[in-house]
């Protein structure tokens, strides 16, 4: 089953944080991740979100976690959580029922 991770933050230190869009795209391809969603200027309708928002699809909820667990994202995972604030989930693509 296909699974999202969905990321929303704000970037508290953009010199610390400029590396990082680049480095992680390769170690998204390695897992069978796809940047779907790249917003760094997203448009809130309600609540307080934070302005960034990305939205990757794997797969499955395993290679989603594979990577995330990865050598590779753990190599550069601080230049993302080091110089910003935020949150990431995993969530399963829904289905409606027929």
């Amino acid at each position: 089953m296909t699974t999202y991770l969905v990321a929303s933050y704000t970037i508290t230190d953009p010199e610390g944080y400029a590396a990082y869009p680049a480095a992680v795209g390769p170690t998204l391809l390695a897992y069978g991740g796809e940047l779907i969603v790249g917003d760094f200027q997203s448009h809130v309708l309600e609540g307080t979100p934070h302005p960034v928002t990305i939205i990757v699809r794997f797969p499955s909820k395993a290679a989603a976690l594979d990577w995330y667990k990865s050598s590779e994202y753990m190599a550069i995972v601080n230049l993302r959580t080091d110089h910003s604030e935020g949150t990431a989930v995993l969530v399963d693509e829904w289905v409606i029922p027929t």
